[in-house]
């Protein structure tokens, strides 16, 4: 390693592995049943690191080694960016990579403004609304995630591509070179990628062993890949190499797209729609940032198809500041009910803006807000409803082109641009489908099964040709009042995004952690009526007296363990401040300023 790479990288410290899962049940499985990966092994070794220059956050180190190598090198906050999500495509294949999609905020630091990029995966040109039905209705969702039917079109190649051409400033190759040698040379596996894969073929989804060359590399010889495990992936290397020499065309048309679909199409269970036109008929799309002004500052998210965005500058206005200390039960009260309230809302008007009309502004414009917040009382809302806007007219035209778990990561270069993205497979494995060294989404499980409300109203999230699904991936810029970034943050975790990345924002902004502080302390989320308080992981943990005080204000329980992996950069005076979560492995590297 770099000797300056030794002198500022916060140390890593590999959690000991958990036990064996437990075996499968045959009973059927809710999604959200599923618990999440187990925090065991919660690092004890986070602390802020410091820089002036650039400074990246992934979710492993040798993919911040990697972004910062690239900094290090002349390369752009993007160029980092790009390298990174290739990379954990190989160190981190669980939760992202190649065959999956993601939402990225860019900050221009001469112009001052920020762009978003929607890498979102589309549904294939031959679903309909009953994609996922059978003759009884809408099948279980544990069901129909392995195989091929939850694929949808992989979007992240094409997003990079198009990044770098904007913001790029290493050449393309330069930035797939490191994932190929590293793919070769190999790897070593983490406790958690093995404990990922134990706890995957211990559900009733089991999706790696139902595809042979997925089986082949996770499970040798019928058995999880252990912990300490030096892992080479031929076949990523020479994808990766292909890609760095062709452009994003060697991925969306010839032998690699042929093979994506022979997979997807041949899959067993759950044949899928996804076809060679599919692939070559997709564009990511650049779109206007969703920003809410927050006193002095500017809270910045990425808008809809992503309802992450949108909900949490929700929870921020609707919360409208607030100085109690950080876990005091009336203030975690405040944060559950404004949560419940833009849940509300969340599953009542956001879907792709592309296919529906979505008041994505005007759910966070202050004169709706404001009537809003009253609705947070003393004490636990019975019933949370969804507030009355008009819907503006869905957008004409035809979705589909002619002719043509999760990660987070952080980027700052030295003259102050920066990159917040979170990708993602969807489900730890997604679908479970390896193809030339690389695992398929399972996104299109994101979308509602059912296209109706059982009122009978149509559903903003329901399948449709060439639609993307709603997402809950939620990267947040918070901008001061020079218009410069003064936080980057986001996570990985399913539906839990929302409440990760909101708490943590309050604990900064209103509340005066610094970034590491805010990261560290124990997750509470709130989606529909249960309150999930964090155990397992967490500084300082909750008490009892804290579980208590939300009991009696009428909050029913949930005690588990959470599986945020947030990454973030804060500004403080001259210089960044980065934090990681320490639920996971993952790494801020400070690069220092030229010269």
């Amino acid at each position: 390693m770099t000797p300056w790479l030794l002198l500022v990288v916060a140390c890593f410290k590999a959690p000991p592995p958990t036990a064996p899962p437990a075996p499968p049940s045959a009973a059927p499985v809710a999604v959200t049943d599923i618990a999440p990966e187990r925090a065991t092994g919660c690092r004890d070794d986070v602390a802020p690191v410091v820089g002036t220059g650039g400074m990246v956050a992934s979710a492993h180190p040798e993919a911040s080694r990697i972004g910062a190598e690239v900094l290090a090198a002349g390369g752009t906050a993007a160029d980092a960016a790009i390298a990174m999500a290739v990379a954990l495509t190989l160190v981190e294949p669980q939760s992202s990579g190649l065959g999956g999609g993601a939402f990225l905020l860019h900050y221009d630091a001469d112009t001052k403004q920020i762009s978003a990029w929607d890498g979102r995966e589309t549904a294939p040109r031959a679903a309909t609304p009953e994609l996922f039905y059978d003759e009884t209705g809408p099948r279980p969702w544990p069901e129909v995630v392995p195989g091929g039917l939850s694929v949808g079109t992989p979007g992240l190649v094409r997003l990079l591509e198009a990044v770098h051409q904007e913001h790029g400033q290493l050449d393309w190759s330069r930035l797939w070179t490191p994932t190929a040698e590293l793919a070769e040379a190999g790897f070593v596996v983490t406790p958690r990628m093995s404990r990922s894969i134990a706890m995957i073929e211990g559900m009733p989804l089991a999706s790696l062993s139902r595809d042979d060359a997925a089986a082949a590399y996770f499970l040798p010889g019928g058995e999880p890949l252990s912990a300490g495990t030096r892992l080479q992936n031929p076949a990523l290397a020479a994808t990766a190499r292909r890609i760095a020499t062709e452009g994003a065309d060697a991925f969306y048309t010839g032998p690699i797209a042929e093979a994506i679909v022979r997979s997807v199409q041949g899959a067993d269970p759950n044949p899928g729609l996804l076809t060679l036109a599919d692939l070559a008929a997709y564009r990511p799309s650049r779109r206007e940032a969703l920003c809410m002004p927050y006193g002095e500052r500017q809270i910045c998210g990425h808008p809809p198809p992503t309802s992450g965005g949108t909900t949490v500058l929700q929870i921020l206005g609707l919360l409208d500041g607030g100085a109690a200390a950080a876990g005091d039960p009336a203030e975690v009260h405040r944060f559950v009910e404004a949560t419940r309230l833009a849940w509300a809302d969340r599953d009542r008007y956001l879907g792709d803006p592309a296919a529906v009309g979505v008041p994505a502004e005007a759910l966070v414009s202050p004169s709706y807000l404001a009537p809003r917040r009253p609705l947070i009382g003393a004490a636990r809302a019975e019933t949370v409803a969804a507030g009355v806007l008009e819907v503006p007219a869905a957008p004409g035209g035809a979705l589909c082109p002619e002719g043509e778990d999760t990660s987070h990561l952080v980027a700052i270069d030295a003259s102050g641009n920066v990159v917040t993205m979170t990708s993602s497979i969807e489900m730890a494995f997604g679908s479970g489908r390896f193809v030339e060294g690389f695992l398929l989404n399972n996104q299109l499980t994101d979308f509602d099964f059912s296209p109706t409300r059982d009122d009978g109203t149509a559903r903003a999230n329901a399948v449709a040709a060439c639609k993307r699904p709603r997402s809950s991936m939620a990267p947040i810029l918070v901008l001061d009042d020079a218009g410069q970034v003064e936080l980057a943050v986001g996570s990985p975790g399913g539906s839990r995004i929302i409440s990760y990345v909101a708490r943590v924002l309050h604990h900064v902004l209103d509340q005066g952690l610094d970034i590491q502080q805010a990261i560290s302390r124990p997750n509470v989320v709130a989606r529909s009526t249960e309150v999930e308080l964090e155990e397992g992981c967490g500084t300082p943990a909750w008490t009892p007296e804290q579980v208590q005080g939300l009991e009696s204000l009428g909050h029913p329980v949930l005690r588990r363990d959470l599986n945020s992996g947030l990454q973030g950069i804060q500004r403080q005076g001259d210089h960044w401040v980065g934090g990681v979560d320490p639920r996971r492995e993952g790494q801020v590297i400070a690069v220092p300023p030229p010269g």
